[in-house]
């Protein structure tokens, strides 16, 4: 019974370990995205549209 509960805490710690430092996919989390392109970039487009409106009060 004692090495029935010995090998399921060194499976436990070793899970957790796996989880916290080398697992790459975990469920639930977020990966990287890849760069947007400018055309794909919200804040872009939105920048964009505001420099189009302010350029004809310029002129």
């Amino acid at each position: 019974m004692l090495y029935l509960l010995a090998a399921v805490g060194a499976l436990t710690i070793a899970v957790l370990l796996w989880r916290a430092f080398g697992g790459t996919q975990r469920v639930g989390v977020p990966t990287r995205q890849a760069p947007l392109a400018p055309d794909d970039d919200p804040d872009f487009l939105r920048k964009l549209g505001e420099q189009q409106r302010k350029r004809p009060d310029e002129e």
